[in-house]
C-alpha cells in the first residue's frame, strides 16, 4: 500500500514535468497554476490550464469532476430505416449505462458545428454515423483529442478516428451464394455510390461472387444509387426494362429493395416467381415488405453498443485496440427469394 501511495505523486510529477516542457516554462510556473497562485501572466496560465485539462490532471485537493452522461449521435437524415435502427442501437446501449443522448443531423448544420456543440455541452463525445468527414474536422477531432467514433463512414478516415462497421464485402458475396445456389445466373444489382466505402464493398462482392462462379460481369444490369426508395424504383425500372432482364436483383439496402419491389409490381414481374429480390440491412421494413424479403442481416443493436462502448472508452483516455471494427453479417431468409422458372420447370 505505501509503494502504491508513492507512485501517485510521482506520475503527478512527472505529468507536471511534460506540461512545462510543452509548454515552454519551468516546473515552478506549471506549480504556481497548479496552486492557482496570481503571480503568473494570463496567457501562460491559459496555455498551462489546457495542457492540464487535456492531460487528465485533477488537482488532489479537489473532488474529481463528474463525467460527462450524455452522448451526441449525428446522422445525415432521420428519414430512412438504417437511421432508425443504428439510432435505437445508440438509445438502447446508452441508456444502460444511464447516458442520455442527443440526436441531430448533418443537413442544416454542418460536422464541424457538432464538435463546437459537444464542447459546449461538455458531452462524452461525439457519434457521427454515415457521412463525409472533411479534412479539417478529421484534423480538429485528431489535435483536440475530442471522443469521437463513426459509424460506417462514407470515406476511409484518419486511422487516429475509430470507425465501426460490417463485413460489407462479406455479407454481399454470402447473399450472391444464395441466388446462385438457387440457379440464378443472371442477377442484377441496385448499388451503392462508389465514393460510400459499404457501396463499394458491397458491389466488390457481388462481383466477386460473379467471378468465383464464373459469370461475367455485365453493366446494363447494374446501377449505383443513394441507399433511397426513388432513386432505386427509377434504376430499377431501367434494370428490368433492358433487352434481357434478370431473374434475380440484389439490393444493396432495404431501402433500395423496396424500390425494387414496386419496380416489380409496375412492369409486371411476379416476386419471386419473375424475379427473386434480395435485400441489405435488414431493419423492420424488410419483414414487413410484400413478400418478406430475404436480406443480408446488420447487427444494429450490436453496433450501437459497440460505438457507445469505444466513445466512452476515449472519453475515459483509453484508445480502442484496433483503429477500425467489423462486425459480422447473417443470412435472412424469407419468401422473396425461389429458384428461377426455368429451374424448376414452370413457363
Amino acid at each position: 500500500m505505501a509503494a502504491q501511495g508513492k507512485a501517485q505523486p510521482e506520475t503527478q510529477y512527472g505529468l507536471l514535468t511534460g506540461i512545462a516542457a510543452e509548454a515552454g516554462v519551468s516546473l515552478s510556473t506549471v506549480s504556481k497554476v497548479v496552486h492557482r497562485r496570481r503571480d503568473v501572466g494570463a496567457a501562460t496560465r491559459a496555455r498551462v490550464e489546457e495542457l492540464l485539462a487535456r492531460n487528465g490532471y485533477v488537482r488532489p485537493w479537489e473532488p474529481e469532476p463528474a463525467r460527462p452522461r450524455q452522448i451526441i449521435a449525428v446522422f445525415r437524415d432521420m428519414s430512412g430505416p438504417y437511421t432508425l435502427e443504428v439510432a435505437r442501437g445508440i438509445v438502447d446501449a446508452a441508456g444502460e449505462l444511464g447516458i442520455n443522448v442527443v440526436t441531430g443531423t448533418t443537413s442544416r448544420r454542418p460536422i464541424s458545428r457538432w464538435l463546437e456543440e459537444c464542447v459546449a455541452l461538455g458531452a462524452a463525445g461525439l457519434i457521427i454515423v454515415i457521412s463525409m468527414l472533411a479534412e479539417e474536422d478529421q484534423r480538429r477531432i485528431v489535435e483536440q483529442r475530442l471522443p469521437v467514433v463513426l459509424i460506417d463512414p462514407l470515406s476511409a478516415p484518419s486511422l487516429d478516428i475509430p470507425s465501426i462497421g460490417v463485413t460489407n464485402w462479406n455479407g454481399a458475396r454470402d447473399a450472391m451464394q444464395h441466388l446462385l445456389g438457387l440457379g440464378h445466373t443472371r442477377i442484377g444489382m441496385v448499388a451503392g455510390r462508389s465514393h460510400s466505402l459499404a457501396g463499394a464493398a458491397r458491389l466488390h462482392g457481388y462481383r466477386a461472387a460473379l467471378e468465383e462462379a464464373g459469370i461475367g460481369y455485365d453493366p446494363s444490369i447494374v446501377r449505383s444509387t443513394d441507399f433511397d426508395y426513388d432513386e432505386a424504383l427509377t434504376a430499377s425500372l431501367q434494370i428490368l426494362r433492358s433487352g434481357e432482364p434478370p431473374t434475380a436483383v440484389f439490393a444493396a439496402s432495404d431501402a433500395q429493395a423496396l424500390g425494387v419491389l414496386e419496380a416489380a409490381r409496375q412492369e409486371g414481374f411476379g416476386v419471386p416467381d419473375d424475379l427473386a429480390v434480395m435485400s441489405f440491412d435488414d431493419t423492420l421494413v424488410a419483414a414487413m415488405a410484400c413478400p418478406p424479403l430475404s436480406a443480408v442481416r446488420q447487427p444494429f443493436e450490436e453496433l450501437g453498443h459497440e460505438a457507445t462502448r469505444v466513445l466512452m472508452q476515449l472519453a475515459e483516455g483509453r484508445p480502442p485496440v484496433s483503429p477500425r471494427i467489423e462486425l459480422a453479417t447473417e443470412l435472412v431468409l424469407r419468401t422473396s427469394t425461389s429458384v428461377p422458372r426455368h429451374a424448376d420447370g414452370s413457363h
